[in-house]
């Protein structure tokens, strides 16, 4: 997985089973054993092509080409770490979950592109790959996202408990769990995204290390009623977004050009645990994965928004935040290769369920 953060790609080596007869009050038929992490920065060139592709530029089509080859390496590289590490060949693996690079994210015009080269991936790792997950809703008349939600439900479920599971990347979204077996979803806005380019910009650092920067601001009321009032926040579900809408020009047509930098750092926090909490009202508990967990400040502001509500990480339900979205896609694929549609259309608004993924067979 590399996601609208663009910090990096994270893969995750696991083991799925299913209980035939699942306990009751148990969190999921579905039992996952992760057997390895590895991560690899996004840096240099990479990282710089991957940004620029956001928006419209020149020689779109050859520059999108060769960034996807680069990212496909990329994972290549963690792949094969993944398997060594793990004492495996790679006919011991069954599938190879890879979803790309968000670069477009238009539902209502039809499309969303990620970038990868699926059968260099195949070839390199000797191991069947499955990708384009969202373009398959999409076509359904669905946003292709978030598709998170279909996992959580299998993994985080459990009777009687009402729970939401916050994913905070470069964009949030929230899986909510009513317990009876009902799911739903969407993106809640902007997560990492706004305060990484923001920090970047003003102290040269990729990311906000553990929120410490924006602990040292304080909130611009006026600025954060501007930014809540973007006519996005109070779309109904299905809805997804993504650095189309919020870049940093977004927020710079918010700012009238003398507030301190730091206080606005502060502020973006303050707009990502609002919208985490509009999102979260009634649930019994709150769990969150994804970069944003690991970012103090946030996470401070997210319980203090959310109480008396618990709020933790998705490590007490028994996997940890770095890895759930990796996790998320490594099953994905499995419900792609086993022939079962894994689309939400109560979270996605697509038509109906869909199988999610086209395969790329590993060479003969």
């Amino acid at each position: 997985m590399s996601g609208t953060s663009l910090d990096g790609v994270d893969g995750l080596l696991v083991e799925f089973t299913d209980r035939s007869q699942p306990e009751p009050l148990s969190a999921s038929p579905l039992q996952l054993h992760a057997i390895g992490f590895s991560s690899r920065h996004l840096v240099g060139t990479l990282r710089e092509q991957l940004f620029a592709l956001q928006t419209p530029g020149p020689d779109e089509l050859s520059r999108a080409a060769l960034a996807a080859i680069q990212l496909t390496d990329l994972y290549a590289e963690v792949v094969a770490e993944l398997i060594a590490t793990a004492g495996l060949q790679p006919q011991d693996i069954q599938g190879l979950g890879a979803h790309g690079q968000t670069v477009r994210h238009r539902p209502e015009l039809g499309y969303t592109l990620q970038l990868l080269a699926p059968a260099r991936l195949a070839e390199q790792s000797g191991i069947d790959v499955v990708a384009d997950f969202r373009s398959a809703d999409v076509a359904a008349g669905g946003q292709g996202a978030p598709l998170v939600p279909a996992f959580h439900a299998a993994l985080f479920d459990a009777p009687g408990r009402a729970r939401a599971i916050v994913n905070l990347g470069g964009i949030g979204n929230v899986t909510r769990l009513d317990g009876l077996g009902g799911v739903s979803g969407h993106d809640t806005g902007p997560g990492n995204l706004l305060l990484d380019a923001w920090c970047h910009r003003h102290t040269g650092a990729v990311f906000d290390e553990d929120g410490a920067w924006g602990m040292q601001g304080t909130v611009i009321p006026d600025l954060l009623a501007r930014s809540l009032a973007e006519p996005w926040f109070s779309l109904p579900a299905p809805r997804s977004t993504g650095r189309d809408l919020f870049g940093l020009r977004w927020l710079e047509d918010r700012l009238n050009g003398h507030e301190n930098p730091v206080d606005v750092q502060a502020t973006l926090v303050a707009l990502t645990a609002e919208t985490v909490h509009r999102a979260c009202l009634g649930a019994d508990s709150v769990y969150v994965c994804g970069g944003g967990a690991r970012n103090s400040a946030l996470m401070r502001a997210i319980r203090s928004l959310c109480a008396p509500t618990p709020v933790s990480t998705t490590d007490a339900l028994g996997l940890p935040a770095h890895a759930v979205e990796a996790a998320a896609f490594a099953w994905l694929a499995r419900e792609r290769m086993t022939q079962r549609a894994a689309g939400r259309p109560t979270v996605t608004g697509a038509r109906g369920a869909r199988i999610l993924g086209a395969v790329w067979p590993a060479p003969l």
